[in-house]
């Protein structure tokens, strides 16, 4: 493996978070019935004609600013040609030879990866293989749901200039960072509205002719992505090492086998016998819409990483994680302007939150969870009224219900003791029930004596059932036993 090196390009394609659909008014609106949000437009039928969502450039226009591109003064829609039933009309509006932006750049860790181009086109409908293992091959029969079909995409097509499977991974993390901040996208890959597909060759090291490319589809997550890459890499290198040859081809990822199977020869651009499209005009963006999509890129992720790290005294690790999840970053600002501390709101939603919503499949919107609330239960954590693990408890259940932290700790009595004499004689009185405990730890040696002195911490916390404050406990212990 050491003597080839991977060379990998990626394709990106994003559902834009608009009402209506490109060229038509149906819904945009991911879960509907089957076959709802139709009409003649999108399903091409005879007669029917284009209307360009407005929407679509201003968000596309947005996309040239975050990435950098080169927007020119028009762009035009082509015909892409092809025959599967996902596509009602037998083409695809797309944009081929003149995108509305290319040539931009994303640097992630300090690598600037180039971006040949993004392109608006409309999505296509969904294929469903009924009976079988859902394949084509081997299904009873399909059914197509056109829901989807005219969705607004836009496709970002990056440089081959990715290397490794990380590299890969950090630029779609940070590409998703950068399109859920700017908004045109929610950008949620269980729900297709992100999807990725990757171009993967390999070449002997130091070479610079390209290797044959294969087209990776099917990924769902970053780290499918991860992993779809390692074992495509390994398996070209294994090829061309026992004499085979790299065919240019599509191949499908399938995640609980772990490998890629072939499904049909890539085609190329002249398959799909481009031309453009003669029922919409050039687009022409003004320069009052470059100028509203200009401010409305607000801080993007990158420049917010850093603020995070300076002002809350949080790690990068941390910084990057609120980032990542869907809302968690906006959720921890909002809960800061309520007077919290950064780095306490960090060290909740990357732990105690983050590890609920994984495990129960929600997102953060889907809970009752709100700024105010975790505001306040991280003042009732400073203040000595709850501890620590107290607390847990208290935001599991705001996590589940509506609750104020404040009527939970009084509902159930869980306000922390700190008063120093109620907590002296309790100290007293455990000192008084384990001499040998004592006197083990003032003759042992050190590991001895660290191990009685949690035992001695650990009676305190019980006969305190809980409700005792470590800090005030661990210092009177301490006090009286030396």
């Amino acid at each position: 493996m050491s003597d080839y090196e991977a060379v990998m390009g990626l394709e990106v394609h994003v559902e834009l978070a608009t009402a209506t659909k490109l060229f038509c008014g149906c819904r945009n609106e991911f879960g509907s019935e089957p076959n709802t949000n139709i009409c003649p437009v999108c399903l091409g039928l005879p007669g029917s004609l284009p209307v360009l969502n407005e929407r679509v450039v201003e968000f596309a226009l947005r996309i040239g600013e975050a990435f950098h591109f080169d927007v020119p003064e028009r762009s035009i829609f082509h015909r892409k040609n092809y025959f599967y039933p996902d596509m009602p009309k037998d083409f695809q509006t797309s944009q081929y030879d003149a995108p509305i932006c290319s040539d931009g750049y994303l640097d992630v860790d300090g690598v600037r990866i180039g971006i040949e181009r993004a392109h608006m086109e409309e999505d296509t409908g969904k294929t469903t293989h009924v009976g079988g293992g859902g394949r084509i091959h081997d299904a009873d029969h399909s059914l197509v749901d056109y829901n989807r079909a005219g969705v607004p995409l836009m496709e970002i097509v990056s440089r081959p200039d990715i290397h490794t499977s990380e590299q890969a991974k950090g630029y779609v993390t940070e590409l998703r960072g950068i399109l859920e901040s700017i908004g045109v996208s929610d950008v949620k890959m269980e729900e297709g509205s992100m999807r990725v597909d990757a171009n993967v060759s390999v070449r002997p090291v130091g070479t610079e002719t390209l290797g044959t490319r294969a087209e990776i589809k099917n990924m769902n997550s970053v780290r499918s992505l991860g992993r779809a890459i390692e074992f495509e890499i390994e398996r070209q290198v294994e090829l061309i090492e026992s004499g085979g040859r790299v065919v240019q081809e599509t191949r499908h990822w399938d995640e609980s086998a772990g490998v890629t199977h072939g499904m049909r020869s890539k085609e190329g651009s002249e398959d799909y016998r481009y031309f453009p499209e003669p029922d919409l005009v050039p687009v022409a963006p003004t320069d009052a819409m470059r100028l509203v999509a200009r401010d409305s890129v607000r801080e993007l992720p990158a420049a917010r990483r850093v603020r995070f790290i300076a002002d809350w005294r949080i790690s990068e690790t941390d910084a990057r994680t609120l980032l990542e999840a869907p809302g968690l970053a906006d959720f921890a600002e909002a809960t800061v302007a309520e007077g919290a501390p950064g780095k306490d709101v960090t060290n909740w939603l990357n732990g105690d939150v983050l590890g609920y919503l994984n495990e129960t499949g929600l997102s953060l919107a889907m809970v009752p969870l709100t700024p105010v609330t975790l505001a306040e239960l991280c003042a009732l954590v400073s203040n000595g009224t709850l501890s620590r693990n107290l607390a847990k408890d208290v935001l599991a259940e705001c996590l589940r219900e509506p609750k104020r932290p404040a009527d939970i700790v009084a509902d159930r009595g869980l306000a922390q003791v700190s008063d120093e004499g109620e907590l002296g004689a309790l100290v007293d009185t455990v000192l008084a029930a384990n001499p040998e405990a004592i006197e083990e730890y003032r003759t042992g040696d050190e590991k001895l004596a660290k191990k009685k002195r949690g035992f001695l911490m650990g009676e305190l916390m019980k006969a305190s059932k809980g409700s005792g404050n470590p800090q005030v406990l661990n210092r009177l212990l301490d006090e009286r036993l030396n």
